[in-house]
């Protein structure tokens, strides 16, 4: 390994800033929800920054970006990426950083000529982070064959909007084969979004597996009436079962304990007035846990309260599935050598789990993968006050750089 071959950490910033005007809320935060035409700016920006690397770019069915340098031999590519959606309260790192840093690691390699046996190919994945359409990792889903592109168009968004002609709106309903490449390899770089690193003062996270996540929509049908004559042993008050579902999921989590996490993260009254018993109630709730028994565990503890809270309160309640994926163990091999080469490069490693689906989840179906991460301070993401501190962002892009040229041997 040459490690006096490095990437250019003030460019990597300059284009992680270029990209995260696009969308800049007042707050200063990113929103660019995925087919909009705040994504689609970006993307344009990310195409033209990759036609100026003089890379063969791709666009498949379901939107997904390909930028392929080519290698000295016509073989399987190794691939890193991210997405560059986000969601409506985003930082500037959160996916943005895994397809700027592959393609600061492409500039290197073209400046300093290094050639690669194996192509490299950077990627922009659709709606990753799922908060304009179900699933999230929709793109990579689809591109693995998880999900058909009949399923994937038939998808509608908060707005009401279908998939397929949002893609074509935008300009990037592509006609590549899906999937376009089948990786030797896949390595996702990411900031942690949690604040591990950042607590124990590590570097570089080498990311060996993922937790599972189940994701699911309940509403609770119950009666409106009046909040002042009604008394408390006549009501059927979907607020009130929103609000002990929310409690619960927190007991679950704490009766569990180890990697288990259950979250309410969105919630809708109606009639939503101050005086008005609640007629119906609409919630989302997230479990994860990296053991796939254990996550199963937690479902069936929370539809067994579903079904006690409907009885005792005289009201009906329905469950929609929106995700649901299994823990993920990436590969050991290429989580070996992420870590190995972060060291080398005089880095300090911890091997860790990412709380946060990624599309290297998918990858892994179709490939050995794995992921790089770095210090998130304070753990915070999806919010504007996410940030890492450069020299981090230069160090894993480093790390990224040496772990493809490895595996492109």
């Amino acid at each position: 390994m040459n490690a006096n071959l490095r990437i250019d950490g003030k460019r990597l910033m300059t284009h992680l800033d270029s990209l995260a005007l696009i969308g800049q809320t007042t707050e200063g935060a990113c929103c660019r929800l995925a087919l909009t035409e705040e994504d689609r700016i970006g993307r344009d920006l990310v195409v033209g920054w990759m036609r100026d690397l003089g890379l063969e770019i791709s666009i498949d069915p379901i939107g997904n970006i390909f930028g392929l340098r080519k290698g000295t031999e016509n073989i399987a590519p190794v691939m890193t990426g991210s997405h560059i959606d986000t969601v409506r309260t985003g930082g500037r790192y959160d996916g943005n950083y895994g397809v700027l840093g592959g393609l600061e690691v492409i500039r290197t390699l073209n400046e300093t000529g290094t050639p690669t046996r194996r192509p490299i190919v950077v990627g922009v994945f659709t709606n990753e982070e799922g908060a304009r359409f179900h699933p999230d990792m929709l793109g990579s889903l689809v591109y693995v064959g998880g999900m058909s592109l009949e399923q994937a168009y038939a998808s509608e968004s908060i707005d009401g909007k279908g998939l397929r002609e949002e893609l074509q709106h935008i300009g990037y309903l592509g006609q590549a084969p899906m999937p376009a490449y089948t990786p030797h390899a896949f390595v996702e770089l990411h900031i942690e979004q949690g604040p591990i690193l950042d607590i124990e003062g590590i570097e570089i996270g080498a990311v060996s597996d993922l937790q599972g996540i189940s994701w699911q929509e309940v509403t609770i049908t119950g009666q409106s009436n009046h909040a002042g004559t009604t008394p408390m042993y006549l009501r059927h008050d979907a607020g009130y079962c929103a609000a002990a579902i929310g409690h619960f999921l927190r007991q679950i989590a704490r009766d569990m304990g180890g990697s288990q996490v259950a979250t309410m993260g969105a919630v809708t009254l109606s009639p939503n007035l101050i005086n008005v018993i609640a007629a119906r109630a609409t919630v989302t709730v997230d479990l994860r846990n990296t053991d796939e028994t254990l996550l199963k565990a937690a479902e069936q503890r929370f539809a067994d309260f579903l079904l006690q809270l409907a009885q005792d309160e005289g009201v009906e309640i329905t469950t929609r599935r929106l995700a649901r994926f299994e823990p993920v163990q990436f590969d050991q091999n290429v989580a070996t050598l992420i870590a190995d080469t972060a060291e080398k490069l005089g880095h300090t490693v911890l091997p860790m789990t990412s709380g946060a689906g990624h599309d290297a989840q998918m990858l892994a179906r179709i490939c050995p993968s794995a992921m790089i991460f770095v210090p998130s301070v304070k753990g915070i993401s999806h919010n504007a006050a996410e940030h890492t501190e450069p020299a981090h962002l230069e160090a894993g892009t480093n790390v990224l750089l040496h772990t493809l040229l490895e595996l492109t041997k």
